[in-house]
């Protein structure tokens, strides 16, 4: 019931944008649509899909046919013989000691842990894209705090060095102000950079660079207590989900290590045709046949008395694999935990630091304006006006920055709950990637030759023509065709 809340919470939030500015919705479907990273699991997922058609054919006919011509070197009765033979060979398992179900059913747990991956993979993709999203408009406003300091700066210089020319003020006031002008340059130029950093950041998990962005809609309701979101994210975290399927899997791999020492039944039959080309009667005398044909059919079990240790090294590897495994299930949790209760701290932190901060900005304001008319009527001096505007400077840099801390680490709560994903964000950028769609075409193929055409990647580049000038660019050579692949 709370992540049905949860979802209806998001989507309807994001909805809520502006048509004039890219919305963080906007955002997320690009990123879900064209991420390489996304892309790559889904191909990943694909993969394993295929693991089930590998474990099924093991329980499912096998047929083989053989030709062949021979010629005789030396004599064979009257003359050199030569011949030509065909054959076909069927056979069906009738009892593998449960080899072949225990690893379908491995396959088809792992394709379980994929598909919970892949939902990891996306929580954590969005996340790094919210991120991203946020690091924007961040260091943009912090480019503006700073360009607009570097502006009352230069005009509280100008008019430093005008008093100084009436005698007014002294050179040690201009100096000040000339040193708070160039640091406050400096802090202007370093504020570029790093805003220039994040719209890169931006256009690498994203897929372009950022226009004007709007402001990110409200979260939804997070939880109360950190207890209360452990208990959601042990009960929802893909990550954890994912590694307790592949404990299980692993699980199932000790009952196909068990089988091998265990009978095999198998049901076979064999059919064999021979020509002799004329040179029977050479061969086998005046009455031969010029041809002859043979049939075989029957059961044959195979009993394993002795594999010099083989399986019992096989059963101790898959135990202590399974032993692995559940091993990192516990530190998965841990780190769900740990991740879900850090992300808790960092959104109450942030709050509380945003309200905080939010009272700086309205106090240093009053005290800015208090300094300046102070210093108007020589009870202040110059340094305690520009002090009074750095203070100012700083907590505006605080709130914003608190403000993207605080938006971040509540997204990050929501992933580390599992409810950062994309049928939880109610995108709408068509239809959401089906991993059952994949799994029903090729799960249960029996055609050998149903093969997989090159696919051209999905995930969108993001070099631009100015960068690509003059630099050839030589695709991958293929000798298939390439077509988009089958979502």
């Amino acid at each position: 019931m709370i992540r049905n809340i949860a979802f209806a919470t998001i989507a309807a939030a994001l909805l809520a944008g502006t048509a004039s500015a890219d919305t963080l919705r906007e955002a997320l479907v690009s990123t879900y649509n064209a991420n390489p990273t996304i892309m790559a699991q889904r191909e990943a997922l694909k993969g394993t899909d295929a693991t089930v058609a590998i474990a099924r054919a093991g329980s499912r006919p096998q047929v083989s046919a053989t030709a062949g011509f021979n010629q005789d070197l030396t004599k064979t009765g009257g003359g050199n013989g030569r011949n030509f033979s065909a054959g076909v060979d069927v056979s069906y398992p009738l009892f593998n000691g449960g080899s072949v179900s225990s690893q379908i059913k491995a396959a088809k747990t792992r394709v379980e842990a994929g598909r919970a991956t892949l939902r990891a993979v996306e929580g954590d993709v969005f996340t790094e894209a919210v991120a991203a999203y946020m690091d924007v408009i961040r260091d943009r406003a912090i480019v503006e705090l700073n360009n607009n300091q570097v502006q009352v700066l230069s005009t509280n210089l100008q008019a430093t060095r005008d008093r100084f020319e009436i005698g007014d003020l002294t050179r040690t006031d201009v100096a000040q102000s000339e040193a708070r002008l160039e640091l406050a340059r400096s802090n202007l130029a370093t504020a570029r950079s790093r805003a220039a950093g994040s719209e890169e950041n931006y256009r690498r998990v994203i897929g372009h660079s950022p226009d004007t962005l709007a402001p990110p809609p409200p979260l939804p309701p997070l939880p109360k207590s950190p207890e209360e979101a452990v208990h959601i994210a042990l009960a929802s975290n893909p990550d954890l989900i994912a590694i307790n399927q592949q404990a299980r899997a692993a699980g199932l791999d000790v009952n196909v290590a068990r089988a091998t020492r265990l009978p095999t039944v198998d049901a076979f039959g064999a059919g064999r045709y021979t020509d002799y080309l004329g040179t029977e009667q050479d061969q086998f005398g005046p009455f031969a046949a010029g041809s002859t044909t043979a049939t075989s059919a029957g059961v044959q079990a195979r009993i394993p008395l002795y594999q010099g240790g083989l399986p019992a090294a096989r059963i101790r590897q898959a135990r202590a694999i399974q032993s692995q495994i559940l091993e990192q299930a516990v530190g998965t949790e841990r780190t769900v935990v740990a991740n879900t209760r850090s992300a808790f701290a960092a959104y109450m932190a942030a709050q509380e630091a945003i309200q905080s901060n939010q009272t700086a900005v309205s106090a240093n304001e009053l005290a800015l304006e208090g300094a300046r008319a102070e210093q108007s009527v020589g009870t202040r001096t110059v340094l305690d006006v520009l002090n009074a505007e750095q203070e100012l400077l700083n907590s505006q840099v605080a709130l914003v920055t608190a403000r993207r801390d605080a938006y971040v680490a509540g997204f990050q709560l929501l992933n580390a709950m599992g409810q950062a994903e994309a049928q939880d964000l109610g995108l709408d950028g068509g239809p959401l990637y089906d991993p059952l769609g994949n799994y029903r075409r090729v799960a249960g193929n029996w055609n050998d030759w149903a093969g997989e055409k090159v696919t051209a990647p999905v995930s969108t580049r993001t070099v631009t023509p100015a960068e690509l000038a003059g630099t050839p660019v030589t695709p991958p050579p293929t000798t298939q065709s390439v077509t988009p692949p089958k979502q």
